[in-house]
Formats: structure tokens, sequence, C-alpha cells
């Protein structure tokens, strides 16, 4: 662990040497998830809100044959500015490759949790993770996203998988890899911009200090892997599942008939669906993400606390 090459931002320095709590964030978001410059704009809001939540955001990217942890205020407006085309794309699979060439990459939740991890942060905010995708037993697409979570102790703050999944699949393969998964404050789990997806949590918590303390007990008991905190939406940002659901399956079948596939599939989709919500989804998605980073703050608080 010591030998891998991380570069740490002085904001993080100070906040681990101290001790004081910390959330990882992904930057898959800021290259691939909006243009600029309103990425820019989004990845500050959220690093504020963590800040106002007592901890220290960590924005994890790979520059420069380097895993950043915590982007300065130059670096993190230098990836805002990364065409797309320009930055890869990171899950467990390809990490090892853009570091060792050099390249710049924007990591995924896999990725994001393999560096967070490596750097020692046991909390990473999030919007949504990836999953089982619709028609995976033809494809086999699944993403790592899963098998990271079986694997990797860190506690992921999602609103749900990411609603253009097959839900109930990915719930199955989370269950069979031994993952927590934890709804927040509700009986049934969220399914990104709609707070309920009709589906039943296996776990409830309602309180951050309940979350930190089950992953202290995974770690006591030697268990592989981390936990998933499902965080519903806000109500005030919500997308009903009867108003969202049809756009997905608008936004599926053109991909299908398009011939989109594997890494292609997931921007595609979020793409296509904020035209078809006429800039909704994205507004929600932000306003999820923000969410995510409270929740995310308190419970790094308690797990320092």
């Amino acid at each position: 662990m010591t030998q891998a090459p991380l570069t740490f931002a002085p904001e993080f320095a100070d906040a681990l040497a101290q001790g004081r709590p910390v959330v990882a964030l992904e930057s898959t978001i800021i290259t691939h998830g909006m243009p600029w410059p309103q990425n820019l704009e989004m990845a500050e809001t959220v690093e504020a809100t963590i800040r106002e939540g007592g901890a220290t955001p960590a924005t994890i990217a790979v520059m420069g044959g380097r895993i950043h942890v915590g982007l300065t205020p130059e670096a993190l407006r230098a990836l805002a500015q990364t065409p797309p085309a320009d930055a890869m794309k990171l899950s467990r699979a390809d990490l090892a490759v853009c570091l060792a060439n050099g390249r710049t990459g924007a990591t995924t939740v896999a990725a994001t949790m393999i560096c967070a991890h490596l750097a020692g942060i046991r909390v990473f905010a999030t919007g949504g993770i990836g999953g089982v995708h619709r028609g995976a037993e033809d494809s086999f697409d699944i993403s790592a996203d899963l098998q990271e979570l079986a694997q990797t102790p860190v506690t992921v703050v999602a609103a749900g998988a990411k609603a253009i999944l097959d839900l109930p699949k990915t719930w199955e393969v989370l269950e069979t890899l031994g993952v927590p998964v934890i709804a927040f404050g509700q009986d049934n789990l969220p399914a990104f911009w709609s707070r309920d997806s009709g589906l039943r949590a296996p776990l409830r918590m309602d309180d951050p200090a309940q979350i930190a303390a089950a992953a202290a007990m995974r770690a006591a008991l030697g268990l592989k892997g981390g936990q998933l905190v499902a965080n519903p939406i806000p109500v005030e940002a919500e997308i009903a599942q009867d108003v969202i659901l049809p756009v997905i399956e608008q936004a599926l079948a053109e991909a299908q008939a398009q011939g989109i596939a594997a890494k292609a599939v997931t921007p595609f989709l979020l793409s296509r669906i904020f035209e078809l919500t006429e800039g909704r989804s994205l507004d929600s998605n932000i306003q999820l993400v923000l969410n995510n980073a409270r929740l995310a703050a308190r419970i790094a608080a308690a797990m320092t606390a």
C-alpha cells in the first residue's frame, strides 16, 4: 500500500494527520457527467457541502502517473476543463494502465473505492452506483462496482443504483456478494431520481452513528468489503417513477437501436434522459449528490468521534 503512487492535496494531508473526518468523491461525474463550466461549479459546491458538514472533501483523480487524493482549486479546474475523450473512465481493470502510461483518468465508483482505501479514507459519497444492466442475461453487462463493494472496506453513500439499470437484479447480486445494503430513513430502497423503487430494503438505519458502528463491527469481524448506504433523494428534487420510467425506456430503446454498448451506455443514457426531461434529470442529479455528501459527512464524523 505504501508503494502506491499517491499525491495528497495539502487540505487532505492536514485532515489525515489530525484524524479529522474525510469524505472521498469520484471524478467521472466531473469529466463525463456534465459540461464545462457546470461541472466545476457542481464539484466546488459538493466539496463546500462536505466542509459545511464538518468533514474534508477528497476528490480523487489520476493525473501524470499519480493518484491525486484531494484536488487543489487549480487541479480541480484543470480536470473540469479536460475533454471527455482525453480522460480515461477508470474502474478496477484500467486503473493501473492509466497510471503506468501517465494518462489522465477519472475514477468511477470502483476505482474511487480502491484509491480511497489506499489513502485511508473510509467514506465515499457519489450519485448512484453501477449495477446489472437491463438485458444482462444476454450481454453479461454488470458493473465492477458490485464486486468492489464486496471486497473493499469503504462505506459508499448513494441514492441507490442508477435507475437506468435492472434494479431487482442489482440488489440480488449485492445480496449474493454479501454486501450490506442499508436504506437510510425509510423501509424501501430508493431508485436514484425517485425516492421509492417499490423494493423492500434488506436493512434500514436512521442514524449515521449506527452506520459508522456497523462499519467498525465488520472490520472487527474480519469481514471483507464495504457497505452501501441508499439515501433517498430530497422530496423537492424527486422525479416520480411514473414520470421518469417512460423516459428511461425511450432512451434504452434508442441506445439499442444505435448499437451503443459497454462503457458508452451510461453516458449516452444520462445525456438522452437529460434532453428528454429538458434538464430536470440533471438538476435532480445535482441535488441527490449534495444530499449524499451531507450524509457522508455525518457518517465520517461519527467514525472519528
